[in-house]
């Protein structure tokens, strides 16, 4: 007689350790029926986007390598259409070891996993992506050796360790991003853009308020963070090809790093949404001039083309910021006009301080170029506190 098909991922079958089995045809909680379940001695993060695919797979792989430990597996999922999380929650009716956090109106890879951190029951909380390119028994090596360690990072570059899973042009991103990170911040483990270690959950509470939820690298950032020296402990990674989906490192991915390193380098003056609000602004000064000047040469007075340059470089900071310095905040539908007109009327009053400012240095008897500076700075702030607080607002 030939063998049934493997039971699905919380069934009563393939249910492990801490997981009651339930006999009734009715079935019944673990608490009515008077048993609990164990206590996680681990709790995994696992960060999705549109990852419905792997789901499965992730959590077979992860049972298989912690047999014997009592644990728990958090799926934080930034929303995705693919329905990753409805797919998590049909598990997690099945096996309560299975949660959901679904993130509305919230992205990005590093809040995920504080937010997951955050959540989590057991005193161990291990980070791991969830495209299956880390290997899932990694997970029972960095447990093995926590005892001896508060953080424990699974890295590409240590004798025993691959990055094979990485193309040509992710694997120069990645080394790139390791040699600046050891140079300028003096990190001296192998892999600071691993995305997958483990930690204590008590260090992540410590941590956390000082944590960017910005970006894609958390690993960083809590290396960073952490006042007081920690025993990290590093042990081999293979880095597989991605069998499913798509890849969400790209050349964002590096400029994400490049502002978290500014905010390291600045001890925290210059927070990454204003690295990115800059820059934005930095494009938007060239449109504005290659609009003026287009204007110009078509025979449009000055005053009529550098308002038409002003009100287009303006509606494209707004589009940019949108996309990039606000993804996680982001703007769409018939939301986008009223948001628009606000970021007219703050980005005009900043120019009016823009100008106030850069006069009152210039006739206090400064160099031009101080006072223009001295205006673009105060024209800058106050553009990013209102805009963050009235256009995009906190999130949610």
């Amino acid at each position: 007689m030939p063998d049934s098909a493997p039971a699905p991922f919380g069934s009563p079958s393939s249910r492990g350790p801490g997981i009651v089995r339930q006999s009734s045809a009715e079935p019944e909680s673990d608490a009515a029926a008077g048993v609990l379940p164990a206590v996680p001695r681990l709790s995994v993060i696992v960060p999705t986007f549109n990852e419905r695919g792997n789901v499965e797979r992730m959590l077979v792989g992860i049972d298989g390598a912690l047999k014997g430990v009592p644990y728990e597996v958090i799926f934080v999922d930034d929303d995705s259409p693919d329905g990753t999380a409805d797919t998590v929650r049909q598990i997690g009716e099945r096996d309560p070891r299975v949660r959901c956090i679904r993130r509305i109106g919230r992205r990005g890879l590093a809040g995920a996993c504080i937010e997951g951190m955050l959540a989590a029951q057991a005193p161990l909380v291990a980070v791991i992506d969830g495209d299956l390119q880390h290997d899932v028994n990694v997970l029972r090596t960095m447990l093995d050796r926590s005892p001896d360690a508060d953080l424990v990072v699974a890295s590409r570059y240590v004798d025993g360790g691959s990055a094979e899973g990485l193309n040509r042009r992710r694997g120069a991103m990645s080394r790139t991003a390791t040699g600046m990170a050891r140079r300028i911040l003096g990190i001296k483990t192998s892999d600071p853009m691993s995305g997958c270690f483990l930690i204590r959950r008590a260090l992540v509470e410590r941590l956390a308020p000082s944590l960017s939820p910005n970006g894609f690298k958390i690993l960083l950032d809590i290396m960073t963070a952490s006042k007081e020296p920690m025993r990290i402990v590093e042990v081999p990674m293979a880095f597989a090809a991605r069998d499913e989906g798509d890849s969400k490192l790209d050349s964002r991915t590096m400029l994400d790093f490049l502002t978290l390193l500014i905010f390291k380098v600045s001890g925290g003056a210059i927070s990454p949404r204003f690295v990115w609000f800059s820059a934005v602004g930095g494009a938007g000064l060239v449109l504005h001039l290659l609009m003026l000047k287009g204007g110009l040469l078509v025979g449009l007075g000055f005053a009529v083309a550098q308002s038409i340059a002003t009100i287009g470089a303006m509606t494209s900071n707004f589009a940019m910021n949108n996309v990039f310095t606000y993804r996680d905040r982001r703007v769409s539908g018939l939301a986008m006009l009223p948001a628009l007109l606000k970021f007219y009327l703050i980005c005009g009053a900043g120019a009016v301080a823009n100008v106030g400012v850069a006069s009152w240095v210039f006739e206090g008897g400064w160099r031009w170029w101080l006072a223009g500076v001295a205006g673009s700075i105060i024209g800058a702030v106050w553009n990013f506190a209102m805009t963050s607080l009235f256009v995009w607002g906190p999130s949610k």
